[in-house]
């Protein structure tokens, strides 16, 4: 029988087959006629979930795609913890073995309801009031860590031929995120921190503002990803997609008399104090990680005194100067590895000045020549 009552239970449970498959469980259900039907709704997911499995020829089990995906390309991202992280957080939240057949639209809504209701996460000890106290999430980190996850999962799942019959209405999930504001370098505020500049870090910022790239990206570059002969830099960009950088007259100044400090990582610094527990001795060269660049522009930003500038503002100033300098869009596109032009567009205001500028110079010389056709008459 598939649905039957366990004399210790007040739920009624359900069991059957499909697909040489069993599917059980309670139904949380107190009455025949309501275990009945919520069996029958079982019975329509044991089919697409068999369905869909066929066609995948693997399980479909939340924990499981995540561990092929892993595999597959996740664990190449440019920032592999934070894709772990949010990876665990979407299994945690459905349970490992969730398939995804079973993430409807509803399903992706609660969750995306439930992981804006998260508060930002700080380092150090906290009591409760404390911990209320920290502000929410951000639409955009409920975006990028969430929502944008688990459409990389049902995405991944259909290069493995499953097809969904209802999959999440992803555009409708999205939640809106303020413009981002294009905040350009001053000269001043160059020479500035070029004269609080650490000489050991002094070529990592260099390339920062000669490459537009991120920090991660920075501090991941590896000597195998450098290619002086070709006069490329080829990486893994955001979403895993290959870059290609040029190493231009200027970028090579900075990168090649970095070769030999360290056999895998381009940038390195000087060790300013010791520390026997990491076995890190003064004086010594180590690659930089990211808690170190961090902790080094901090600093720099401070020492140099220039307010309301964060290190993502390189990447803004090299896109609106390189686009200044080219007017075009989509080469700053390609340089920026935008998967869509729309993100190059807030560079657009450039483009806007120079047509400004260039009207301006039309009036002038219609206005001069108006006044000579009135001399002449």
């Amino acid at each position: 029988m598939s649905v039957y009552k366990d004399p210790r239970s007040p739920y009624y449970s359900y069991d059957f087959r499909h697909g040489g498959n069993r599917f059980h469980g309670s139904t949380k259900c107190t009455t025949r006629g309501d275990a009945k039907k919520f069996e029958a709704l079982e019975r329509e997911k044991a089919k697409a979930l068999v369905k869909a499995t066929r066609r995948a020829k693997a399980s479909l089990a939340i924990d499981d795609v995540a561990d092929r995906l892993w595999n597959h390309s996740a664990q190449y991202d440019s920032d592999t913890k934070a894709t772990e992280t949010n990876l665990a957080r979407l299994i945690e939240y459905f349970g490992p073995s969730k398939p995804l057949t079973e993430i409807d639209h509803q399903a992706a809504k609660d969750m995306v309801a439930w992981r804006r209701s998260q508060r930002v996460k700080r380092r150090g000890k906290r009591t409760k009031e404390q911990e209320q106290a920290l502000p929410l999430v951000s639409n955009a980190t409920v975006n990028r860590s969430a929502t944008k996850v688990l459409q990389r999962l049902f995405t991944f799942a259909k290069t493995e031929k499953v097809s969904f019959e209802n999959e999440p209405e992803w555009d409708k999930l999205l939640l809106d995120e303020p413009v981002e504001r294009v905040r350009e370098l001053q000269d001043h505020e160059g020479e500035a921190f070029d004269g609080a500049m650490r000489a050991d870090y002094e070529p990592f910022f260099d390339l920062v503002r000669a490459s537009g790239m991120r920090m991660k990206e920075c501090v991941t570059l590896r000597w195998a990803q450098v290619n002086f002969g070709t006069k490329q830099i080829v990486r893994l960009g955001k979403g895993g997609r290959r870059v290609v950088f040029p190493i231009t007259d200027a970028v090579r100044n900075i990168l090649w008399p970095l070769q030999g400090q360290h056999p895998d990582f381009v940038f390195t610094y000087v060790a300013v104090y010791g520390n026997k527990k990491l076995g890190i001795v003064r004086g010594q060269r180590y690659r930089i990680t990211y808690t170190g660049a961090k902790s080094a522009w901090q600093t720099l930003r401070r020492r140099a005194k220039v307010n309301d500038f964060r290190f993502h503002d390189f990447r803004h100033d090299f896109g609106t100067k390189l686009l200044r300098d080219s007017g075009n869009l989509k080469l700053v596109q390609k340089a920026m590895n935008h998967r869509d032009i729309k993100s190059t567009m807030r560079y657009a205001h450039v483009l806007d000045e120079d047509v400004a500028a260039a009207v301006e110079q039309l009036a002038k010389s219609q206005k001069k020549s108006r006044m000579r056709t009135r001399k002449a008459s």
